[in-house]
């Protein structure tokens, strides 16, 4: 059985994934689109909703939005999921609705 294609990129749908390695970097695939970033916390949307990542001395090491793929370097300090990305007056992202899950602490 084949995978489907998300529509309009040339990689299969539901290919979300995240990989911490020592706190100290995290590669993700089936990312979107990065909403905001700054040294200490990065918004993406994926094809799981939206991720934010916080910590210190965030760096971004790669990011191939064709490929959806994306990594950052830094003390990661969380990671939560939520449904949605809202722009606040900022113009940084938000989190916005329900299901945020934390992954660590």
């Amino acid at each position: 059985m084949g995978m489907t294609q998300q529509p309009g990129s040339g990689r299969p749908a539901g290919a979300h994934r995240l990989v911490l390695e020592s706190r100290e970097q995290c590669s993700v695939t089936g990312v979107l689109r990065v909403a905001s970033f700054d040294d200490r916390t990065i918004v993406l949307e994926t094809d799981c909703g939206a991720l934010t990542l916080q910590g210190s001395d965030l760096q971004i090491q790669q990011l191939d939005l064709d490929a959806g793929t994306f990594a950052v370097q830094g003390v990661i300090s969380g990671a939560a999921y939520s449904t949605g990305v809202t722009r606040g007056r900022s113009g940084r992202g938000r989190r916005a609705g329900g299901g945020i899950g934390r992954l660590f602490r």
